[in-house]
């Protein structure tokens, strides 16, 4: 999914697919289950998918897989976004980075096959790596059940959740755990995102309202006053009228990608300044590289925990040297714009 500073805009949208198609050695872009991990060395630990507001452990949103071309250090490339879906929360955001060389400890050289495996795979609970993954949320897994010793987890929360789950009868009977975790109501629905490229043909935006409508109905109002609103609103209007205007050329996008290119904001509200956005570890800047639209938010079925994530863009910067780091996995940035101005 690499894109070009120069080049046009590439739209994801949400398909079936089968699960095979979604594991780490197809190298896929997905929305919703567990993590695909691309590295599977230095994996972001529980202290780093914990929500920095609530502390609970954040929920996978989506990955993108977006190789840099002429990069060998980033060959393979995968940015990965998690959130917090614990109500009254449903606040905090992640974004992790993680790129590979072509010749790396994990994957073959060759492209990965086209065709279904011949035998289906139970849930994919320990990487090849030795590390082994929670039962509840597929994220690193450090702790052990005391009984089995064969259940791992990111968390006691998740512990908790597991055994009411059923890993209580489970426990005891733990010859085929891989092959009985339940639905634990925490994952989002899974998908395959897709992508297509924008057409670069735009129509126009026309204006809605001019200044002199605006002045006739608010005749007592002071002139400078009136000038500032005037400007406010036109300023808000050609903002909401060119987000309005992109969806509509394609109204089931769920995402944007480019990367170096300008994000669309939904609002004139919260638009963040150059000195919003921090650096990278490394010391360069990051740059814009995709966002998120609020029609995922449709897909993801957050609703069924009552209190649901919501919002209106986010945009995912990343650092603009995609700087090389091993085989860990590096947080990058999230700008979150609602679609009202709440704080």
């Amino acid at each position: 999914m690499a894109a070009e500073r120069t080049a046009p805009v590439e739209l994801g949208f949400v398909e079936a697919a089968p699960a095979w198609r979604l594991r780490s050695e197809q190298f896929p872009s997905k929305v919703g289950g567990r993590p695909a991990w691309l590295g599977e060395a230095g994996l972001p630990g529980p202290s780093m998918l914990a929500c920095a507001l609530c502390g609970r452990p954040l929920a996978f949103v989506l990955q993108l897989y977006a190789p840099l071309p002429g990069r060998a250090d980033a060959f393979h490339r995968g940015l990965f976004l998690f959130c917090c879906r614990a109500p009254p929360c449903c606040a905090g955001l992640r974004v992790f980075r993680n790129q590979l060389p072509r010749k790396n400890n994990f994957y073959s050289h060759e492209p990965p096959p086209e065709d279904p495996p011949e035998t289906g795979e139970s849930v994919r609970l320990q990487l090849k790596s030795g590390a082994h993954l929670c039962r509840v949320c597929g994220c690193l897994g450090p702790k052990v059940c005391s009984g089995c010793h064969q259940a791992y987890y990111c968390s006691k929360e998740h512990q908790t959740v597991d055994w009411r789950a059923g890993h209580k009868q489970a426990c005891r009977q733990s010859d085929n755990l891989d092959n009985t975790v339940p639905d634990h109501n925490f994952l989002f629905p899974e998908y395959e995102i897709v992508v297509e490229t924008e057409d670069e043909i735009t129509p126009e935006i026309t204006e809605k309202e001019d200044e002199s409508e605006i002045t006739e109905s608010l005749d007592e109002v002071p002139e400078e006053e009136l000038d500032s609103m005037a400007k406010h609103e036109s300023r808000e209007d050609k903002i909401f009228q060119k987000f309005k205007t992109k969806v509509a050329l394609e109204p089931e996008q769920i995402l944007r990608y480019g990367r170096g290119i300008a994000p669309i904001w939904i609002s004139g509200e919260n638009i963040p300044q150059e000195k919003d956005i921090p650096h990278c570890s490394c010391g360069a800047k990051r740059i814009f590289e995709f966002q998120v639209m609020p029609q995922l938010l449709s897909y993801l079925k957050a609703d069924r925990l009552g209190r649901s994530v919501d919002w209106g863009v986010l945009a995912i910067f990343t650092c603009a040297e995609s700087c090389s780091l091993g085989t860990g996995y590096t947080e990058e940035f999230v700008w979150k714009q609602d679609i009202t101005d709440t704080p």
